[in-house]
């Protein structure tokens, strides 16, 4: 490396001298949005030129703001929550953790072509805003110490006065060819060639700090990207040593993965870190499956106006789950319910208390969603397969589906 740095050195300074009776060369920049631009400019020096490489400020703000209106005018249409026809078990789970990020996530297991991923990248227009300090790449939020990155907490610390602008809560694909760099951070390269200085260059789980964390096909990730995903899951902060930097920043977000059975399981400790496990099976009713496909027709046709059909029905949604993150921290449960879900727990056999505090907070966040103020046991009854039927202890021997293992015990228990 340090060799092809001094070698494109004497390069530009052989350059510099050969051309040496040519005007001097004006300052340029080569553009870079997001980033600071790199200027060259021709300095003499007694008898020698040397041709020396600045940086050139940029207006970070309108680059930013530029770069925003161009991606929503360049982006891929999506397919319209509202329009989705079936699958109501994996929308459900998948308004529950919007409602409440804390639940933990989703499982979606299904067969291949039942539109898991359609779905969920369907979320996206339904996700609501969320305050964030302007310029920071970790999405901090003003008013949580939790989910700040370093930088900022040592700005408040010395009493600045931050920026705070409203964004959309973030959702970041995590491709299954991703590499660890890519992931956790690296060192910023660029920085490290034209500044020499040492500096971070956040990864996907920086970007998705406070948002969304979607992996399809999750069951075929690689395992060392699986130990990544693990620990920050479990820390909600993010750890990065490598080539002489240590930093730790927050990394806490929703984690959604689908995926088919027939192309292998996933391993039990990651399957447990997903709050909520949906099951998606292909429509059988011939009229439901014509639907569908009329629909997508249409879709496939004019996506503007197909999305244009679905705005009222969208934009009710949204105010749905606005309302019912206003409200999710009025909601009670009685002490009654919470001891017999505790009991449906310990009688099935679940390891650790997630399972508890999962059904609790999805019983509370579909509570919300309809509007009222007080779990029902109907709530729990409609939650409680997707919170543990995939913390049941597997039977080889078992051919009856662990969700209705569950829904037995809990009527046994709830009667």
């Amino acid at each position: 490396m340090a060799a092809s740095v001094f070698g494109a050195h004497s390069t530009a300074v052989l350059a510099s001298r050969r051309h040496s009776n040519l005007p001097s060369l004006a300052r340029s920049s080569v553009q870079n949005p997001g980033k600071s631009s790199i200027g060259f400019q021709r300095k003499q020096g007694g008898s020698h030129s040397r041709l020396t490489i600045t940086n050139v400020a940029t207006d970070i703000g309108s680059v930013e703001q530029a770069q925003n209106v161009a991606a929503k005018e360049i982006q891929r249409p999506v397919y319209p929550f509202a329009a989705i026809v079936g699958q109501d078990e994996m929308k459900l789970c998948l308004l529950l953790n919007v409602i409440d990020p804390k639940i933990g996530g989703v499982m979606i297991m299904g067969d291949r072509g039942t539109g898991k991923s359609t779905v969920v990248r369907s979320l996206v227009d339904l996700l609501p805003e969320i305050r964030v300090v302007a310029g920071d790449p970790y999405n901090s939020d003003p008013e949580d110490p939790e989910s700040m990155g370093m930088e900022v907490r040592e700005r408040i610390s010395k009493g600045e006065n931050l920026p705070v602008l409203s964004t959309k809560i973030n959702m970041v694909d995590l491709p299954l060819g991703a590499t660890e760099d890519r992931v956790c951070g690296t060192i910023d390269i660029e920085k490290a060639l034209t500044d020499g200085v040492k500096a971070f260059e956040p990864g996907l789980l920086a970007k998705a700090n406070r948002g969304i964390l979607y992996v399809d096909e999750v069951n075929l990730l690689d395992d060392h990207l699986v130990d990544v995903l693990l620990d920050s899951a479990a820390s909600g902060w993010n750890t990065v040593e490598r080539e002489g930097i240590s930093i730790s920043h927050p990394a806490r977000f929703i984690l959604i993965g689908s995926g088919n059975p027939e192309e292998g399981e996933l391993r039990p400790q990651l399957l447990d870190r997903f709050g909520m496990h949906a099951q998606v099976v292909t429509v059988r009713d011939a009229e439901l499956r014509v639907k569908i496909v009329e629909e997508r027709a249409r879709f496939d046709k004019n996506p503007k106006e197909f999305r244009e059909s679905y705005k009222a029905e969208q934009e009710k949604l949204q105010g749905q789950i606005g309302s019912a993150r206003t409200v999710l921290s009025s909601v009670q449960i009685d002490q009654d319910l919470k001891v017999k879900i505790s009991k449906v727990c310990a009688e099935l056999n679940v390891d650790g208390l997630r399972g508890d505090i999962v059904t609790n907070r999805s019983a509370k966040a579909l509570a919300a969603l309809k509007g009222r103020d007080a779990v029902t046991p109907e709530d729990i009854a409609t939650v409680i397969p997707n919170c543990l039927r995939h913390r049941l202890r597997k039977d080889p021997l078992e051919s009856i589906d662990s969700g209705l293992l569950v829904i037995e015990k809990f009527y046994e228990v709830f009667s």
